[in-house]
């Protein structure tokens, strides 16, 4: 704790008041860019006023006081949509869309089924359901069919070949050899992997992620040491898949993150023109009439006390005034189209996953003016037969930082790899945040059409085994801790599913350049 933070906390307990957790997280803060033994001065003279003085400074009485003692930055108004950047000299706007009836099924959300305490039983149980439902998926594939336990394995004799089943705990990796540590319900195993085998199995094992439930071909060698040959996945299968029987459109975005200074309005407004066919030429208005859906895979708001430093990127501190300000964006979709949310890290849901929806209690500004979908994080949905996986994905993060090759300019290796890993945060304990329940709600267990994330702000597009995976990328300029983190965003490049075909448009919505682009996938 810095010497200004300790002197803040001790001023607060000696003018009788004690900070819960989340306030000194946020003084904490706070505590990088201004002085909180000032702030908890001035704070101290509005307590004064209570009529009723509470014992303890809860987070959102603090964010209340901040609001009323600090310099107030300007707040955002929502302007009228600017003039058409493209002006269309068509007669009229006839969208297909108006004409078709919404056929939504909601297949999976963990909303009304997350029910979890914390207790060491719990743990037991996740891991165990990940375990069961994972190894189910390995033995569909004939060559881990037969697979045995790992304590057969070991009892096998010296230089026999033995395929196991076991989720991985441990890699240490060197320049001639790897060594990995495999466990199943009763035994564990070293796995010796030499550097010359085939370039494809190496490949296999460097992408390897801790905590991943894989099949090891190995060759038996002395003690609990096993010789690795091969590795296989859970995998999903090739498929063909579902389409839809008439020619509607799903917009896929995510990372609005109204409230911050960097949230591209202009950008945003130019979407909202064009969905209503104000703008574009007579390709771009034939497109935004056959949008039907519009998913939002989270991040609607910036949401409050996120990141370091937040505070400075925010031209709204109030996290109701940031869902309120998003309701007066989202008014402006077309009421014939079906609108979906689910929440993101940073919207105000708990930050584990699996997320339940959005409370009502945010999301009450939306519904005032238009029916929405509000889903938990991951779900999955029905669109007109299409199947979609919806997820924010920030397990990203994680798969990001740890599997070589993959950086936040491809995204879209990064959802391969859980695609392959039947899940979708595998790694335990590290940036994500993961709730233990007795069912493991980020296995993969139906193959999706589509696979759409968001996140890390970054758009691409790409096809595995018939799956169509999509990260939307963001309507969000780069921040200053995006910078340090690395990460180069392309906001305002919107992609647009024809569910018919599951052909891919994208949309550049920025100033320059004005222009759509075909994903040939």
């Amino acid at each position: 704790m810095n010497e200004q933070l300790l002197k803040a906390v001790q001023y607060t307990i000696e003018a009788g008041y004690q900070l819960d957790s989340e306030a000194f997280a946020l003084l904490e803060t706070l505590s990088k860019t201004e002085n909180p033994l000032n702030l908890m001065e001035k704070i101290m003279g509005k307590m004064a006023e209570l009529p009723q003085k509470p014992l303890f400074i809860g987070r959102s009485l603090l964010e209340q006081f901040i609001d009323q003692t600090a310099k107030k930055k300007p707040e955002p108004t929502v302007e009228p949509l600017p003039e058409p950047f493209v002006e269309s000299k068509k007669e009229g706007f006839k969208p297909f869309a108006k004409e078709v009836d919404p056929e939504i099924e909601v297949l999976e959300d963990p909303t009304s089924t997350i029910r979890t305490s914390g207790s060491i039983s719990e743990y037991h149980e996740y891991f165990l359901d990940r375990f069961t439902r994972l190894q189910k998926f390995l033995r569909q594939r004939i060559d881990a069919k037969n697979a045995s336990s790992l304590t057969d394995a070991l009892k096998a004799p010296a230089n026999s070949k033995v395929r196991v089943i076991g989720m991985l705990t441990e890699k240490r990796e060197s320049n001639r050899r790897t060594f990995l540590r495999l466990e199943d319900q009763e035994a564990s195993a070293t796995v010796l992997v030499n550097e010359n085998l085939e370039g494809s199995v190496l490949e296999r094992v460097h992408s390897l992620l801790l905590d991943q439930v894989i099949c090891v071909v190995a060759t038996k060698a002395r003690d609990d040491l096993l010789v690795l040959e091969d590795i296989l996945f859970p995998e999903i299968p090739q498929r063909t898949p579902r389409t839809a029987s008439e020619p509607v459109y799903a917009a896929l975005i995510s990372d609005l993150h109204v409230g911050s200074r960097h949230f591209i309005r202009e950008a945003f407004n130019r979407f909202l023109l064009w969905l209503n066919g104000k703008i574009g030429d007579p390709n771009w208005r034939e497109i935004a009439s056959h949008v039907k859906y519009v998913v939002v895979a989270g991040d609607l708001v910036d949401g409050i006390g996120i990141y370091p430093n937040q505070l400075e990127d925010l031209l709204i501190r109030d996290i109701y005034k940031q869902y309120s300000v998003a309701a007066k964006f989202l008014e402006q979709i077309p009421d014939y189209m079906e609108l979906i949310i689910i929440p993101g890290n940073h919207d105000a849901s708990r930050k584990a996953l699996p997320q339940p929806a959005l409370p009502k209690e945010y999301t009450e500004p939306i519904c005032e003016t238009r029916e929405i979908q509000s889903l938990g994080n991951p779900c999955s949905v029905a669109l007109h037969g299409v199947e979609l996986l919806l997820y924010h994905g920030r397990s990203l993060d994680d798969v990001l930082a740890n599997a070589p090759n993959i950086s936040f300019k491809s995204p879209e290796k990064a959802m391969k790899l859980l695609l392959r890993s039947r899940h979708l945060a595998p790694i335990y304990g590290q940036r994500t945040p993961i709730a233990p329940g007795r069912r493991d709600f980020l296995v993969i267990e139906r193959v999706p059409d589509i696979f759409h994330a968001g996140h890390v702000h970054v758009q691409a597009t790409e096809r595995y085994r018939g799956v169509l995976l999509v990260n939307s990328g963001a309507w969000q300029d780069r921040t200053e801790y995006q910078s340090k983190m690395g990460l180069e965003p392309n906001p305002g490049i919107i992609p647009i599913v024809d569910l018919q075909t599951l052909r891919v448009t994208t949309l550049n919505f920025n100033p320059q350049p004005y222009q759509a682009g075909t994903a040939a996938l």
